[in-house]
């Protein structure tokens, strides 16, 4: 499955500057972090990765693959870290440092900064999120992270972030879903295009039941949507109702588009040939950052 598009601005916007929309909000030590203390190679012994890291889920391949590179080539970019009660904690970088100790390295090239817990997790955030790291569920942990943290509202999280509201309520909804389709996304054994129509069925039982069918069946998001839609048709009807309306490589266009757009794209066809496309938008938010995307 395709990963979540990287956000574009980052998150430097959102804790930068909060006061002055909320003075309520003050983080008066703010002003004085993210300071370049110094560059050095510092022990892998002393280092300790951050728990608060969004970033997961490490690809035990991957990590095989940087190390023998960095065998190789050595450690191209540094990581970056913070003092912490006497030793360094990982703010960005984490990869590279696992995989260092893979290959044997006994110290890796760091930047050491001034950085509170918040702006730590700003930082890694913003890393993972341009760099596409990051997949659904921890994208909409973090999300909640950076709100439950600033004491922030979802309007005021998207401004600063620069995506729509329907956008961020999206991801933080697939916190409600049952803990198996939410480690499924976790996984990438299904996309958010699939979970978004399961989000729609108030019946655990239910979703948990077309999750196991989209797993089964490699069901395309189009076909979740039906089921979602018409519960109570059975699978063989409707699988047979989508081959005969849509062919397989337009389904496989329908769910690059409504995973592109992040909204449900359909597509309408007539006996004659004709048809439309039908991109759905929540708001007039939705409808412009839609637009602007389509530019």
């Amino acid at each position: 499955m395709s990963k979540t598009p990287a956000m574009g601005k980052g998150l430097a916007a959102l804790i930068g500057n909060i006061e002055a929309t909320n003075p309520q909000k003050q983080h008066p030590s703010i002003r004085e972090t993210n300071i370049v203390e110094s560059f050095a190679e510092i022990s892998i012994h002393d280092i300790d990765t951050n728990p608060e890291n969004p970033r997961k889920d490490f690809s035990d391949i991957e990590l095989n693959e940087l190390a023998d590179s960095i065998r190789e080539v050595g450690i191209i970019q540094a990581i970056t870290v913070r003092k912490n009660q006497g030793r360094y904690q990982i703010i960005s970088g984490e990869r590279r440092f696992r995989a260092a100790k893979i290959a044997g390295k006994k110290t890796i090239p760091a930047y050491i900064r001034v950085a509170t817990d918040i702006q730590t997790l700003e930082m890694a955030v913003t890393e993972n999120v341009q760099r596409e790291n990051l997949n659904p569920i921890e994208i909409a942990l973090t999300y909640k992270a950076l709100i439950d943290a600033q004491d922030l509202t979802q309007d005021e999280l998207s401004r600063r972030m620069g995506k729509s509201r329907p956008v961020i309520a999206n991801y933080l909804r697939l916190l409600k879903l049952p803990a198996e389709i939410q480690l499924a996304l976790q996984n990438e054994d299904i996309s958010m295009g699939h979970a978004k129509p399961l989000i729609s069925l108030e019946n655990e039982e239910k979703q948990i039941e077309i999750l196991r069918q989209i797993l089964k069946e490699e069901l395309s998001v189009r076909q979740v949507e039906e089921r979602c839609q018409q519960p109570s048709e059975t699978p063989e009807k409707l699988k047979k109702t989508s081959k005969s309306t849509i062919s397989d490589k337009l389904e496989q266009t329908h769910d690059e588009w409504s995973q592109k757009l992040e909204t449900p794209v359909k597509y309408k066809f007539s006996k004659t040939g004709k048809g439309q496309i039908i991109i759905e938008f929540q708001s007039q938010e939705d409808f412009e950052r839609i637009i602007s995307m389509l530019k």
